[in-house]
């Protein structure tokens, strides 16, 4: 086999570079799908909230899998964390990071715990295997910063060299709500990485580690190629957008703006936003990136390889201490809400300079109602139990198609829990599961309606929603009408809910409704008569 060093560069060829990429995307989904079926909650195992990605042993992208878009922002600074804070010399096969924290960790918000390992070829660290879940629990806490929202974890060593560390893993599970779910969720990332960490290496078996090293250095400058070919496809110019953040914790809107850049095949985006604020909507860094990597990668071109070449021609710059660019040690626990509103922010922007690339905003939202409570009957009486649900809404009309009915948008791509999985496994019974008549904007496309859940707890339980275009709506395209509210209603008998948050007697009901997306260009009749 070819040794650790050689970089093989003289036998590189495309075709050898374009096989090792689809292995490297194969390695992803993979382990994403091991992980998906080694796990035990349903927010992984039915909702599919986790990620899986290949770094190389600088810390640099290799491949994600198509999952969870905001997942990138909890991958991009976690082995170069570990780098910095840990001697290289001194890791080993087996070893596991684990971490979470969105400070001292790389992360975006504390649920999303990332497992790390090593692959090591023939005694030499080639790469690194990489996977996150989002572990629901941390339920029932405040959000005025960061030390209310759960267990903060650096990178540290969950395994040393194929041994597990018991007390690490007996600190983690003490401070979690539900440890159950916890520690067999976090097993089945275990058996993720080693399926990541196995393939890898037969990867390596069989072209040589020098190829495939040298092979994932094309692949990031052929993202980097193909991204700046996309850019200098679009006009140069300079594009700003405005919209309003609407969200429970606040009375009134907050004010978020873009400034976009396109200068030949280099492109950069300046925001603004207000001081970062006591309450979970805190965006660190990472995620705005992700953010940003996300939707720019979707308009300037969806083929680009998802690995950090496509990130060089892309420049970011947002206030530290904002919102968007939070600093120690804000509250970020819904960061995704913001993340959302930043992407359609951007499209705003950017469909100024190519509106036949953009759709009009989405629901812009990622909706979420959060159960929990004390089984009060049956085998498992008296464990606590959570349940986190993300409700998809409309997205926004396309320049050539009505926008989807009912689909998770942008950051997120959770899939839909079915009734039955919900009722077998929660005290809970849904009532309603519909689309929203009257929801989607109006427009020679229409965009896609929101949904309905009417949700009966029976037995009681806590209850917290999180959602946004309460105030605000989805806004349409060149004549596109704006999508409808999103917002909750409770049974006339529940008791008062403050800012989202609230208990259900067993009986009771709760009615979410998600927002539609915006509409694209005149309706028929409108565009008649202007004519």
């Amino acid at each position: 086999m070819t040794g650790p060093t050689e970089t093989s560069m003289a036998a590189l060829d495309p075709i050898t570079v374009e096989v090792i990429g689809a292995a490297l995307s194969s390695i992803v989904e993979e382990t994403g799908e091991a992980l998906v079926r080694a796990s035990y909650s349903t927010n992984i195992k039915e909702r599919r909230d986790c990620s899986t990605a290949l770094f190389d042993c600088e810390g640099r992208t290799l491949c994600q899998a198509e999952h969870i878009p905001v997942h990138l922002g909890s991958f991009l600074d976690f082995i170069p964390t570990v780098l910095a804070h840990h001697d290289v010399a001194g890791i080993r096969a087996g070893d596991v990071f684990v971490g979470n924290d969105a400070y001292l960790g790389g992360g975006t918000h504390l649920p999303d715990i990332v497992l790390a390992e090593p692959i090591f070829v023939e005694g030499e660290l080639v790469a690194w295997t990489v996977n996150l879940a989002h572990h629901s629990d941390f339920v029932d806490r405040a959000h005025a910063h960061i030390y209310q929202e759960g267990l903060r974890i650096p990178p540290i060593r969950l395994y040393r060299a194929g041994a597990l560390q018991k007390d690490v893993q007996d600190l983690i599970l003490l401070n979690c709500q539900v440890p159950r779910e916890r520690l067999s969720d976090l097993r089945a990332q275990m058996a993720a990485n080693r399926v990541g960490v196995r393939r890898f290496q037969e990867l390596c078996g069989r072209y040589g580690v020098g190829t495939v090293q040298a092979s994932g250095r094309a692949l990031m400058d052929y993202a980097e190629r193909k991204m700046r070919a996309g850019l200098a496809a679009l006009p140069d110019g300079e594009w700003r957008f405005e919209d309003v953040f609407d969200n429970l914790d606040f009375d009134d809107p907050i004010p978020f703006a873009v400034t976009v850049r396109i200068d030949g095949d280099a492109i950069t985006l300046d925001f603004e936003a207000p001081d970062q604020v006591r309450a979970g909507i805190n965006m660190t860094r990472t995620a705005l990136l992700a953010t940003v990597y996300y939707i720019i990668k979707s308009v300037v071109d969806p083929t680009v390889l998802p690995n950090a070449g496509l990130a060089r021609p892309i420049t970011v710059n947002a206030r530290v201490g904002s919102i968007l660019n939070c600093q120690h040690p804000a509250a970020v626990n819904g960061r995704v809400q913001t993340c959302q509103r930043v992407a359609d922010l951007i499209l705003g922007a950017l469909a100024q300079a190519a509106p036949d690339r953009v759709s009009a905003s989405t629901n812009s939202t990622c909706t979420v109602a959060l159960f929990s409570g004390t089984r009060q009957s049956g085998p498992d009486a008296g464990t606590y139990w959570v349940y986190l649900e993300t409700i998809g809404g409309g997205g926004g009309a396309r320049p050539n198609a009505d926008g989807l009915d009912g689909v998770h948008v942008h950051a997120t791509n959770t899939s839909n829990l079915p009734v039955e999985a919900l009722e077998v496994e929660y005290p809970l019974v849904l009532e309603r599961y519909e689309l929203v008549d009257g929801s989607a904007g109006e427009g020679k496309f229409r965009g896609g309606m929101g949904l309905r859940r009417v949700y009966r707890a029976t037995e009681d339980c806590m209850v917290r929603v999180d959602i946004s275009r309460n105030l605000s709506r989805s806004w349409g395209l060149l004549g596109g009408g704006p999508g409808g509210h999103g917002g909750f209603e409770t049974a006339p008998q529940a008791g008062a809910f403050d800012r989202g948050q609230g208990m259900l007697k067993a009986g009771e009901w709760l009615e979410v409704i998600t927002p539609g997306g915006g509409g694209y260009g005149l309706p028929d009749e409108d565009r008649l008569a202007a004519e």
